[in-house]
């Protein structure tokens, strides 16, 4: 099987035009097949301050009603994109920038409203009802894997952001993490697959304040002990958990870590590296 990397950025890199200049060329350099996928930063915040929209919030998770949802389209499908597209293309990576809506490549389902349960406790919302609004949920039949596998044969690059669509003209807001991992298991049975996630650290940490104190690699069966003697908390369980989920379903290994030494990756030094 051939290899495809499949790396997910965020808005540590995109607002910052020289350390997205760097991890680009980095990108490009790296062999083998790739899909890059990206969500947004602070473009779509500001754009909306500046329209009078306020953000709206529910326990941490935007909602996305119809006015943001124009704004992610624009700032995500549109102005991040394909920027980052030429970018590419200056650097000699032949990209393609893609929603999920384009060539069908991702179709989402809309998030349901569901009603605020917590057992026998009341909480703050009890009895209330959530309605993220156009987000857009995946399952195992989401990502096109045909789709992506005929441009990667074409020698195109896939850039993917954080839209999606639902099939019935509908376009949605999806969480880019999701898609990342969505896209590596879909493509698992085509090649041989890695995920990489990019964030503000180096990697999983012993120690949060140190930067030398990188864990290089984490078992599945770790996970655990991990938890449980404090070396994963916080932000970092969801994303472990995501990780070797990922992993269970076929991909053959996840990376966490920052996105200035992607170059690293090529030579198997790249983060913490998630195994079965």
């Amino acid at each position: 099987m051939k290899q495809l990397t499949i790396i997910k950025i965020g808005g540590n890199v995109i607002d910052n035009s020289e350390n997205l200049h760097q991890f680009l060329l980095d990108f490009t350099a790296l062999p083998g097949d790739k899909i890059l996928v990206h969500g947004g930063g602070k473009i779509a915040t500001e754009l909306s301050e500046s329209l009078g929209i306020e953000a709206k919030m529910i326990e941490g998770r935007r909602i996305t009603d119809i006015e943001t949802l124009r704004i992610v389209t624009m700032v995500y499908a549109g102005l991040i994109n394909k920027n980052m597209v030429a970018q590419l293309q200056a650097k000699g990576s032949n990209a393609i920038g893609l929603s999920g809506a384009d060539g069908n490549v991702i179709k989402a389902t809309k998030r349901p409203v569901k009603a605020v349960t917590y057992g026998n406790e009341p909480g703050p919302l009890a009895g209330s009802v959530i309605d993220y609004g156009y987000v857009g949920d995946l399952d195992e039949n989401s990502v096109s894997s045909g789709t992506l596998h005929s441009l990667l044969n074409a020698g195109l690059v896939p850039v993917l952001c954080a839209i999606t669509h639902d099939g019935n003209s509908q376009l949605l807001n999806t969480n880019a993490d999701t898609i990342a991992s969505s896209v590596a298991v879909a493509m698992s049975s085509l090649y041989e697959t890695r995920l990489v996630y990019c964030f503000e650290k180096k990697g999983v940490l012993k120690d949060v304040n140190d930067d030398a104190s990188v864990v290089r690699e984490i078992k599945a069966g770790e996970f655990e002990d991990l938890k449980a003697d404090g070396t994963v908390q916080g932000g970092m369980i969801p994303k472990l958990h995501n990780a070797f989920e990922a992993i269970k379903k076929g991909v053959s290994a996840v990376y966490i870590g920052k996105a200035d030494e992607l170059a690293e990756l090529a030579e198997g030094t790249f983060g913490t590296k998630m195994l079965k």
